[in-house]
């Protein structure tokens, strides 16, 4: 007999409807994004379709990549809004930012206050070559000034990969982790997906984002999923729910 049912399921068809997506590169022109308020147009078109409901768009900021400040944020957020032409778009777009933790992260963090997805909730990266040599210093400041960090993509972090304890040690430091859904269809390859499998299994995995920044990602949220732990899938996407505004 075939069980039909344990077939892979289609990515899109887990996105609940009412969605809310905490990490994406929408506002246009401002990091390697959308390129143009064209651009940002299409996507949010096609993420709909897909059942997105409210998007946190997050900037990359990024010593010498981009610059991007929380005021030149905020305006690009406003001119943005004007430009676009959905329904009650006023309500269901608004900017915080993806932070870098690079040499001057310590220094911002401590002048201005960040560009959070709601409250205290902090979206952070770290380089894709190598951990920050203060890694855990640096998380454990934030936190001390009130902020609770969430580490865009761990499993995208390839020197984690051989030593997954530090999963754990980040978890222990107080970091939630959002995985990028695109890792669920094998976008950035086998062993991202591998470990994207082996967090989602372990518990480990609190939010999920798109991360989407051009039409190729919209492609593949149409691709089947290729983890055996899709079914815990469900209850990460409604995690999201947290972030409704």
């Amino acid at each position: 007999m075939i069980h039909f049912f344990k077939q892979k399921p289609f990515l899109s068809d887990l996105i609940p409807d009412g969605y809310v997506d905490i990490h994406s590169h929408l506002l246009p022109g401002i990091d390697d994004g959308a390129t143009d308020i064209e651009d940002t147009k299409f996507l949010i078109d096609g993420l709909e379709n897909f059942g997105f409901r409210k998007f946190i768009t997050t900037p990359h900021v990024m010593v010498g990549v981009w610059d991007n400040t929380r005021a030149e944020i905020l305006k690009k957020e406003s001119s943005t809004l004007a430009e676009l032409n959905a329904p009650n778009i006023q309500n269901r777009f608004k900017a915080a930012a993806e932070y870098m933790l690079d040499f001057q992260f310590r220094e911002l963090f401590t002048k201005e206050p960040l560009l959070t997805l709601r409250d205290n909730y902090v979206l952070i990266e770290i380089s894709y070559l190598s951990p920050p040599i203060q890694l855990y210093e640096t998380l454990y400041e934030l936190q001390t000034h009130g902020y609770k960090p969430i580490l865009a993509h761990p499993e995208r972090y390839n020197f984690y990969h051989n030593n997954l304890n530090e999963y754990n040690k980040l978890k222990e430091a107080g970091c939630y982790f959002q995985l990028n859904m695109l890792s669920t269809t094998g976008y950035y390859g086998a062993n991202v997906a591998k470990i994207a499998d082996y967090l989602i299994g372990s518990g480990k995995i609190d939010f999920i984002g798109s991360d989407v920044h051009h039409v190729r990602h919209l492609d593949y949220i149409s691709k089947k999923v290729v983890l055996k732990n899709h079914s815990l899938l469900t209850d990460i996407f409604q995690n999201n729910s947290f972030f409704n505004f």
